[in-house]
């Protein structure tokens, strides 16, 4: 599998405020799920404003590998022609999954509950992360796994003959590891149920519903318990997909470091469970509002406009975490420009993510002046006010949200930021740069 070579990028000092209604890509979370969804349906479903990143892409292909028919009709329209829960056939190649973990671990569930034999594997990056986190409750569905050591790709998957319903909970919060449960759930009979220490992004509860799952959802002294009826029979249903929260986070960073800066970001998803970076902005001062809220295919939606902000220190508690778990680095940005030092507690999530974005998070800030300190799975950045250093060169770790949170710095430096890999941000984020400079009124962002 060929590796690309590095893309490095420099950020300069944004030449104008940020300003105009841009749109960012579509949600991510939801366009996975409207293609495996799709494909579990009957009869064909219809996707409006899919991501078309490389991470979804290699979602469509699986899915085609699988045996549904799945066509773009145009830019962010496309269409899946699905097989039924349990109809999934085996695939002739080995399925690659590229950068994407969400991709991996749900896609685990979905097989675990078929009868056939699959291998799945993915890039540098995504093979060194853990999967043993899904493989091991899904293995109580009958399905076996094989994997290298730790845990990690490339896995292979025999899914089970006749699938159990699984009874699950969660060690700790992750919309991944209940997605995979519920999705391998689909095909065994019974009630599969899933107990989650916190809540978590409800992506995959909702899109059920939409297509004709019955779900049950309730808040107990033991956390948010999840059942799902089994073997439902799923009716294709149009999906509209919304921005993406965790995209929109860039700009909306960018337009609050920038002085004079005010953006209108347009669709925006705000599921409840993924606003939490906009709840602790707000609690830094930040003047963030939301206009045209609505809903669309049971999804929470509105057009998000943010102002240039003198920003404060705050606290975020480690309960946060599951509802903001992919914009921890550039609230550490943003963290870095407020007045005094803010404390995010329980990260320790964030260690097993595209890289240990923990510690990266801390040698992004470090290397462009910015005191950072790790303390237990707790990060603590020392605020400058907005007299930011900057002048790093930042190591990516081929982490598409390092990339961009280090970019998202170099708009409010004194001295430009540097990254040594910027190809990773195609998987999420097709155009960030030029949608930056779009906003910014010039090449604010360039080839280093």
């Amino acid at each position: 599998m060929a590796e690309l070579l590095p893309q490095p990028l420099r950020a300069a000092a944004a030449p104008a405020p940020l300003s105009g209604c841009l749109r960012v890509p579509g949600d991510k979370s939801i366009s996975h799920r409207a293609l495996m969804f799709g494909a579990l349906a009957v009869g064909t479903t219809s996707i409006e404003g899919l991501l078309e990143g490389e991470d979804v892409l290699r979602t469509a292909a699986a899915m085609r590998a699988l045996g549904a028919t799945v066509e773009r009709l145009g830019p962010g329209r496309w269409r899946v022609a699905g097989r039924g829960v349990g109809g999934l056939v085996e695939p002739a190649d080995v399925l690659d999954m590229g950068n994407s973990g969400t991709a991996a671990r749900l896609l685990t569930g979905l097989l675990a509950g078929h009868p056939i034999f699959s291998v799945l594997t993915g890039d540098a990056s995504l093979r060194s992360r853990p999967m043993r986190r899904v493989t091991e409750p899904l293995a109580a569905t009958g399905a076996q796994f094989w994997s290298r050591e730790g845990g990690r790709l490339p896995l292979a998957v025999q899914g089970a003959a006749e699938p159990l319903p699984l009874d699950y909970r969660l060690p700790v919060a992750s919309a991944q590891v209940k997605s995979a449960c519920l999705l391998a759930g689909l095909c065994a009979p019974g009630t599969t149920r899933v107990v989650e220490p916190e809540p978590t992004r409800d992506h995959t509860e909702n899109m059920l519903r939409h297509f004709g799952a019955t779900v049950r959802v309730e808040d107990r002294p033991e956390g948010r318990v999840i059942e799902l009826e089994g073997q439902p029979g799923l009716v294709a249903a149009p999906i509209l997909v919304p921005g993406d929260p965790s995209s929109a986070a860039f700009l909306l960073v960018a337009a609050l470091l920038v002085p004079g800066s005010r953006l209108v970001l347009e669709n925006v998803g705000l599921n409840p469970l993924r606003t939490g970076l906009l709840a602790t902005l707000r609690e830094m001062g930040a003047r963030l509002t939301v206009e045209n809220a609505r809903t669309e295919g049971g999804e929470a939606v509105g057009d998000l406009v943010a102002e240039y902000s003198e920003l404060r220190a705050v606290e975020v508690p480690p309960g946060r975490a599951p509802a903001m778990i992919d914009e921890y680095p550039v609230l550490a940005v943003a963290a870095a420009a407020a007045r005094g030092t803010t404390r995010m507690r329980g990260l320790g999530e964030l260690r097993v993510k595209e890289s240990d974005r923990l510690a990266v998070t801390a040698a992004l800030l470090a290397g462009n002046g910015i005191r950072a300190e790790i303390l237990g799975d707790d990060l603590l950045v020392h605020g400058m006010m907005g007299a930011i250093p900057g002048g790093g060169l930042v190591a990516t770790h081929m982490d598409h949200r390092i990339a961009m949170s280090a970019l998202v710095l170099g708009l409010a430096t004194r001295a430009p930021v540097a990254v040594d890999d910027a190809g990773f941000i195609e998987t999420s984020f097709p155009g960030f740069a030029a949608l930056v400079n779009q906003a910014a009124g010039g090449a604010a962002i360039g080839p280093a």
